[in-house]
């Protein structure tokens, strides 16, 4: 079964971003329809590219929290807005970015990212939906394409960097310009701060957000209260510095107001259905793309739960705050707050200290945290695959892998489970559990740019005598890390074995092919990557 591979085509958008421009924020010469003409410059697929490669120099720069669990639980949130948003055909992925400032962006193709910090500050799983809303809001009402409409009239060259300039602003704000730079391939990123979404963008998202909210069963109050959580959170813990959620998107009273007024209107609405649904059952099927599993938006929104009453979204944000940050400092914030903070002591806290204890290389006790609260709630897959990974750490294998293989069992295409199972067969393991490890891992590759999971392929497949297999797998781990260079040079170097067989030999052919006109234009403009040699970066490889 082979894996996604990189498109054939050049996003002309990843060659113009290593040019630099200057341009200022464009308030007026609003488009008057969502049909943008920019379309005809800047196609879905070109944008879906752009957005992909944009992700995957995050990766590079190791600003993407790569965790299958969190992956599973994000998507799965914004999937059941965009089955209830205006544009459900279109494509989306979302992800999380290790940053503790509060902020969310779109990119182009329908990506969108939410920082770990705002996870974390987030009071209910209504909030978080809300401000994924809203940036779905930005894609669905074309306002990147509008951008970048505005933009092409001052500089038809260059107008495509204001797609980067105006996604990638908010994930470089605490990393400096130098990250930045890298991240948009040039100097025409910095110019972000001069661009920003309009008020009427931003109060068209919201008005689109919270209806997709409603649609979606949750609270279309939501969105109105996270803001004015913000507020509130900027006017007495902040010291003064506003945080770049509201930087990005300005906050003032009459747009809370009108957010506020329009969910009391979609609230009366669904009183007027007893089902809860705002969509009729023929509107329902009219609008979305047909899915064995998706029966209607209230019911994908109702059970936030996972097995013994634990809920999903409070582990998840805890789990975020604690991929994404400092583990030695958490262990001491966990540890401090329950023994001196009342109602701190949670399950759902005394999890996120055992992750802490965890990441800490102090497995042991991570373990004593955890096995107490899986048996006051077992069957939680969450907890036990947090327990396996702690015995794991303390150097347990053996119950960490008899933990594994009944979780892989309940759930044999989890990919946190097929992941974290396979890396525990593969380390200290003979060669027939790397072959089992690589066996679980095959089927996961179809559609997968994780790439975590084809290192973990790779390791397999190596210590499994599978040379030919782990040299492409390791080539499309450093792809979909941002490292084309790195992947192109694997690829030719694996191309010389003699032992190739005709099948093997012909889809690294093809790869290097597909990758050849990416790398040579890279090399040409100067884009800056990792391990482009040309801006003197290779020694990072």
């Amino acid at each position: 079964m082979a894996p996604r591979r990189p498109v054939k085509r050049l996003p002309i958008v990843l060659i113009l971003a290593s040019l630099a421009f200057a341009a200022g924020a464009q308030d007026n010469s609003r488009l008057p329809d969502l049909g943008s003409s920019a379309d005809a410059l800047i196609s879905p697929q070109e944008a879906q590219d752009y957005g992909a490669s944009m992700l995957r120099q995050m990766r590079a720069l190791d600003m993407v929290v790569d965790d299958p669990l969190l992956d599973e639980y994000i998507n799965d949130l914004g999937f059941r807005l965009v089955a209830a948003c205006a544009k459900p055909r279109d494509h989306f992925q979302f992800f999380i970015v290790k940053d503790e400032e509060i902020n969310a962006f779109a990119l182009p193709g329908g990506y969108i990212a939410v920082n770990s910090g705002l996870i974390a500050i987030t009071r209910n799983e209504d909030e978080l939906a809300g401000v994924l809303a809203h940036e779905i809001g930005h894609i669905t009402q074309n306002h990147l394409q509008r951008a970048f409409e505005d933009s092409k009239k001052d500089a038809p060259l260059l107008a495509l960097v204001v797609l980067g300039a105006i996604a990638a602003g908010a994930a470089g704000r605490s990393a400096g310009d130098a990250p930045i730079a890298v991240l948009a391939g040039g100097q025409g990123l910095l110019a972000q701060k001069e661009i920003n979404f309009t008020r009427k963008d931003e109060i068209e998202a919201d008005r689109a957000g919270i209806k997709t909210l409603a649609n979606a069963g949750f609270d279309p109050n939501a969105m109105a209260a996270f803001f004015q959580h913000m507020e509130d959170v900027m006017s007495t813990g902040a010291g003064g510095q506003v945080p770049s959620f509201l930087q990005d998107h300005p906050v003032t009273s009459d747009r809370i107001a009108d957010a506020k007024s329009r969910a009391d209107a979609l609230v009366t609405a669904q009183k007027l259905h007893p089902g809860g649904d705002n969509l009729l059952d023929g509107q329902w099927e009219q609008i979305t793309t047909p899915i064995a599993f998706v029966r209607g938006p209230i019911r994908l929104g109702a059970d936030t739960a996972s097995p013994g009453g634990l809920n999903t979204y409070e582990l998840m944000r805890e789990r975020a705050r604690v991929l994404s940050g400092n583990p030695v400092r958490l262990v001491d914030y966990y540890a401090g707050n329950l023994k001196n903070k009342a109602g701190f002591d949670t399950p759902v806290n005394r999890y996120g200290y055992a992750l802490a204890l965890t990441r800490s290389d102090r497995g042991a006790q991570a373990a004593a945290q955890l096995e107490p609260l899986l048996k006051a709630h077992a069957g939680s897959l969450i907890l036990s695959l947090a327990l396996a990974d702690a015995r794991l750490q303390a150097g347990q294998r053996d119950a960490a892998l008899a933990l594994y293989q009944p979780l892989n069992r309940q759930s044999p295409r989890n990919r946190a489970v097929a992941l974290a199972y396979a890396n525990a067969l593969t380390d200290r393991g003979d060669k027939q559990q790397a072959s089992t490890a690589a066996d679980l891992l095959r089927p996961l590759l179809e559609n997968s740019d994780d790439p975590a999971l084809y290192t973990a392929y790779a390791r397999a497949s190596d210590k499994a005598g599978d040379g030919e297999r782990a040299g492409e797998a390791w080539a499309d781990a450093s792809y979909y890390a941002g490292r084309p260079f790195d992947a192109m040079e694997q690829l030719q170097r694996l191309l010389k074995r003699n032992d190739l067989s005709y099948y093997s030999r012909s889809r690294i052919q093809a790869r290097i092919a597909e990758l050849t006109p990416l790398v040579l234009e890279l090399r040409k403009r100067r884009i800056d990557t990792p391990d482009n040699p040309a801006t003197g970066n290779s020694s990072q490889q």
